[in-house]
């Protein structure tokens, strides 16, 4: 795998991580105080990531993409049903682009990148109450019709 590719994950994975921190911002000012606490621990880890991600970009030989000063968010939200959406959908973006930055590295970056995409995976189903057992198969995810045999 090249060095410039492997570069360009690592910022991808950067830049998404930079968007998550942002977005657990969001959802801490508007989670309700039942999953403050899962809401904390999220932002802290992306947090750690993010700053683990600048290392391994200056490791690369490249400069760290910074963080926008602010980002779209993909619906409004106002209230702890809508935070909670908000912290799923975060997760779910983030864990596509460790699956990118696993395919893209080797040695440990790519451990600590799978990794990095179990946690987001975990961290979306948590947020999520549930997951779907084969994604992006709708359906498998809902009942056959009964047989009329």
């Amino acid at each position: 795998m090249s060095d410039n590719r492997t570069l360009q994950a690592v910022q991808a994975a950067l830049a998404a991580e930079h968007a998550a921190v942002y977005g657990y911002g969001v959802v801490g000012g508007r989670i309700g105080k039942a999953r403050q606490g899962e809401a904390r621990e999220a932002h802290t880890a992306h947090r750690a990531r993010r700053d683990a991600l600048e290392r391994q970009v200056r490791a690369l030989g490249g400069d760290p993409v910074p963080a926008a000063a602010g980002y779209a968010l993909p619906f409004a939200v106002a209230d702890t049903a809508a935070a909670v959406r908000l912290a799923a959908e975060l997760e779910e973006r983030v864990a596509g682009v460790y699956s990118d930055l696993v395919r893209a590295s080797k040695g440990p970056l790519r451990g600590d990148a799978a990794g990095a995409l179990r946690e987001a995976a975990v961290r979306a189903v948590r947020w999520r109450g549930g997951s779907v057992a084969f994604p992006g198969l709708a359906e498998r995810t809902t009942p056959a019709p009964p047989s009329s045999t």
